[in-house]
């Protein structure tokens, strides 16, 4: 099986599992929480058909990687990307994080200047700032990531059920996924680390990635549901639009948060898109340090 070993860890090294798919531009997707890489399956079977290069890994604690006990903050999560891409020798690397991991690559932007990256895909990401203060009314109430944290605690499997359908859009009007991608997804999740499970919420409910995001200065699409009610879009989406320069804000009318699945004819399509630069007029930015918005 196909790993490299991050750097720069306190202890024994860990060893980060990893897919590699295709041939041409490189891309890396990084998954979100809680799952793991084979959340990406539809733009796995999908993107090397148009001359891109995927590879795809399993964050530190979930799927096949190594599932130590400690260090889940993002400032490590971002090394153990920094290894991928030094190990596999990436360079004019697309770097496209969902949710969760578009902190990894805000934080990876931030403290290693978007070295050996020459674009960025922010998907229902939670940048710039998560949690509600004073500086961040926009934000999610601290109380709200305190229940997520109880029923993790008391009972994961039942707490992953009712998430994923929140994930997914999933009520008694709507059902946008199937039973068995419900099932598949709950799947995914119990393979992860309880204890990664819980550090990675903390982490990603509490880090300030607004300095973070500020300092993204290369071609940026950003793709939100407006339905997102896990990641909300006035909290995430819209902030980070505002904040990173001529960025490409993408609103997907009606997708929740796991668009990936629900709407992915047309996230493949737009990735496809943005890698390859197939309508680079569409993408076009003008003098102003603004966001484009579609």
């Amino acid at each position: 099986m196909p790993y490299i070993q991050s750097e720069k860890n306190t202890g024994k090294p860990v060893n980060i599992y990893y897919e590699d798919a295709g041939q041409g531009q490189p891309v890396v997707l990084i998954h979100g929480w809680p799952v793991d890489h084979n959340m990406w399956e539809y733009q796995l079977n999908e993107l090397p058909k148009h001359g891109i290069r995927v590879i795809s890994y399993d964050r530190r604690g979930f799927g096949m990687s190594d599932k130590p006990w400690g260090e889940y903050d993002y400032t490590t999560l971002a090394n153990d990307l920094k290894a991928l891409l030094e190990q596999l020798d990436l360079n004019d690397v697309v770097l496209a994080g969902f949710s969760m991991g578009g902190g990894e690559v805000a934080r990876y932007c931030s403290l290693y200047n978007s070295e050996r990256v020459s674009k960025v895909i922010l998907i229902s990401a939670v940048t710039p700032y998560m949690l509600k203060t004073d500086t961040n009314p926009d934000g999610v109430e601290k109380e709200m990531f305190d229940q997520m944290l109880m029923q993790l605690q008391e009972d994961r499997p039942a707490f992953l059920a009712t998430f994923g359908k929140q994930f997914f859009g999933v009520n008694l009007m709507n059902h946008p996924v199937s039973d068995e991608i419900l099932n598949w997804m709950q799947s995914l999740a119990l393979c992860g680390s309880s204890k990664a499970t819980i550090e990675c919420l903390k982490a990603f409910s509490s880090t300030d990635f607004r300095d973070d995001v500020q300092s993204i200065n290369i071609p940026t699409l950003i793709i939100h549901g407006d339905s997102d009610k896990t990641v909300p879009i006035d909290t995430a989406g819209k902030q980070s639009a505002a904040l990173i320069k001529n960025s490409i804000f993408k609103i997907y009318e009606g997708a929740p948060h796991g668009l990936f699945i629900t709407e992915k004819e047309q996230l493949n399509n737009d990735l496809i898109d943005f890698i390859t630069g197939t309508n680079v007029s569409e993408y076009a930015v003008d003098e102003k340090d603004e966001a484009h918005v579609f």
